[in-house]
């Protein structure tokens, strides 16, 4: 007997087919139903990391398919695994968890797979209130879209045939006679742990479960009753009657991305997402997914559009943004506008996201917060000034995030990062993308500047980014779902000044720092990006610090280099445009104006010039 590795879980056995399925089932039965269908060789214990993040919002439900974890096989096998029986198991499990009303349908690997019959099936109409496919395509739409790149050869049909026949491989294997169940019940089945660990870089939490080799040997039967069959002839008209959210993980080493091109013309209201992980995304990722599910689920449920660019702030969402616990208290409960999902270019990667940013009162950190907004992420911004901050908030809010809260911390004090990093930990969860925006100007020549100019620049510009990526890049590491970290530096870091020595040295420091991180980091999933701007009309002009001179020549020194900037015309939000084409893409090191680009070309090609180059006293 499999021991159930849910935890708290409510078990039952469901009867369907002559087979006994077992059901695990969280949360208050009272509210949305949310079942969760594995996939192939796995039980519905590859769930319980996800369903555990779903249970205080929904009543979630995993069930064995037949043959795997705690549920009896059919005799015999063979016929007894097709696409009809398992959604007759299917029907049966939701008729008994949700009598007279829809669930929300969530499916990886085979369950995906499952989950596109049900969907598209004319007798589970109106049973399906939306389905998350992950990991696993229709095979009706799998048949088609092998017949049109086989009637037109062209060379790029022609390579994606080839490329997804090769992932293919385990596919041919699994329609062997005997040969399958011999090495799943051998040395297969004692390996795979490992292998999937090593592989996956999943964590060492108990799964898989012992039952493994007998749910992989039974599961072949899911391939040899259902693949050849409905490829070569899948049905006409496979159309999805209820709203689809895909989320495609970008280095599956079995499907391709090219699987889905056209889909829309099966899937009337579809939402893309995509994740940068590989296959078992339900153990690797199991925020990011709790997070996508909740928000897709909930926006079906409030009757919005799933897939509406546009949405009105209700008045109790726009005032529960006037503050950071009015903010809290409103998410908490549910309320305000519905969560909508959102347009921005990168909405599939960074939507239900958490992104935290330091020096988000104005400049570049507004900016920055307010793209990731747009792109669906939730977001934290931090400032020194806490109203500053909470603007930031609310325009993040307008611009379509699920979620967004003010904080106030000095990034330059250790213990007010330590208690931002565990308020937001407690209270919004890991963040998975950080960007350390915070910093400070300070010009005047080296001999001029004291020792306190130099600890208040170094406290901010570099203990700033040690502090942010201490504390939230070991959270990133110890959850092991990676992330990513953003060191917003500056072209300074390669391009030294005469007249910029100590924020020269605290750019060039952050600028080394990331590429340390980058090395170390990069084994736990863990992006390092360094964002290098040039001359960008933000805020820092204004405040800037200037060395050796008085007062009144201070104040029109920063007139004068405020004014010079503001005729450059570089706006803010064309780094954070950067920012996340950055970790989208996980480039390293970014150079975002033209010139510094070409410093940073300079730097590289003809370091004798950058130095003379530095000689030059600008006239100010």
């Amino acid at each position: 007997m499999v021991e159930p590795m849910v935890e708290n879980a409510r078990e039952r056995w469901v009867r369907s087919g002559g087979v006994e399925l077992c059901v695990a089932e969280l949360g208050d039965a009272s509210r949305p139903t949310v079942v969760l269908v594995h996939g192939y060789p796995d039980s519905k214990e590859v769930w319980s990391r996800v369903a555990a993040r779903l249970a205080d919002r929904f009543h979630v439900v995993l069930y064995d398919v037949r043959g795997h974890g705690r549920s009896t096989a059919p005799r015999p096998l063979r016929g007894n695994f097709t696409l009809e029986r398992l959604t007759d198991d299917f029907l049966a499990v939701a008729d008994a968890v949700s009598p007279g009303r829809p669930v929300h349908l969530v499916g990886h690997d085979w369950g995906s797979v499952q989950g596109w019959e049900f969907v598209t099936a004319e007798r589970t109409r109106g049973r399906i209130a939306s389905f998350t496919s992950l990991s696993g395509p229709s095979l009706d739409h799998l048949g088609h879209w092998l017949r049109e790149r086989a009637h037109r050869p062209t060379p790029r049909h022609v390579a994606q045939l080839l490329g997804q026949g090769a992932r293919s491989w385990y596919v041919y294997a699994l329609h062997t006679p005997l040969l399958p169940e011999l090495a799943w019940r051998g040395p297969l089945g004692r390996a795979w742990p490992a292998l999937l660990r090593r592989a996956e870089k999943l964590p060492a939490d108990g799964y898989p479960t012992p039952s493994l080799p007998r749910d992989a040997a039974h599961g072949a039967w899911l391939y040899r009753d259902n693949i050849r069959a409905r490829v070569r002839a899948p049905r006409p008209d496979p159309r999805a009657h209820a709203p689809v959210q895909l989320v495609t993980p970008l280095k599956d080493a079995f499907l391709s991305e090219r699987l889905y091109d056209g889909l829309e013309r099966w899937v009337p209201r579809l939402v893309r997402r995509t994740l940068p992980v590989r296959h078992w995304a339900p153990r690797t990722r199991p925020d990011q997914l709790a997070a996508w599910i909740t928000d897709f689920v909930t926006a079906t449920e409030s009757a919005e559009p799933a897939a509406s660019t546009e949405s009105t702030e209700s008045t109790e969402s726009a005032e529960s943004i006037e503050s950071t616990e009015s903010a809290e208290s409103a998410e908490a409960a549910g309320g305000g506008r519905p969560p909508v999902t959102a347009s921005g270019p990168y909405a599939d990667r960074f939507g239900g996201q958490l992104v935290l940013v330091t020096g988000a009162g104005g400049g570049i950190g507004r900016a920055t917060a307010c793209a990731f907004a747009a792109a669906g992420a939730r977001v934290v911004a931090v400032d020194l000034d806490g109203a500053a901050a909470a603007g930031t908030a609310r325009l993040c809010r307008a611009a379509g995030a699920p979620a967004a809260w003010a904080e106030t911390a000095d990034v330059a004090d250790e213990r007010a990062m330590e208690k931002l990093a565990g308020k937001v930990a407690a209270r919004y969860g890991v963040v998975d993308v950080l960007v350390n925006n915070a910093g400070i100007g300070l010009a005047g020549a080296f001999l001029d500047t004291t020792p306190q100019d130099w600890r208040r620049v170094l406290d901010v510009n570099l203990w700033g980014v040690i502090h942010g990526c201490r504390l939230f890049g070991r959270q990133m590491a110890e959850r092991g779902q990676g992330g990513h970290i953003v060191t917003v530096a500056s072209a300074a870091a390669y391009q030294p000044s005469r007249l910029l020595p100590a924020y020269t040295a605290s750019k060039a420091a952050v600028l080394a720092l990331s590429d340390c991180l980058r090395a170390e980091l990069a084994g736990r999933g863990i992006g390092v990006t360094t964002i290098c701007p040039g001359f960008v009309d933000t805020g820092i002009t204004a405040t800037a610090r200037f060395t050796g001179v008085d007062p009144q020549e201070e104040q029109r020194l920063r007139r004068r280099t405020a004014r010079l900037y503001g005729l450059r015309n570089y706006p803010p939000e064309k780094v954070a445009a950067a920012i996340l084409r950055a970790v989208a893409r996980g480039e390293a090191v970014v150079p975002v104006t033209v010139e510094a680009r070409f410093f940073r070309a300079l730097s590289r090609l003809a370091p004798g010039a950058t130095r003379a180059l530095a000689r030059v006293r600008p006239r100010l």
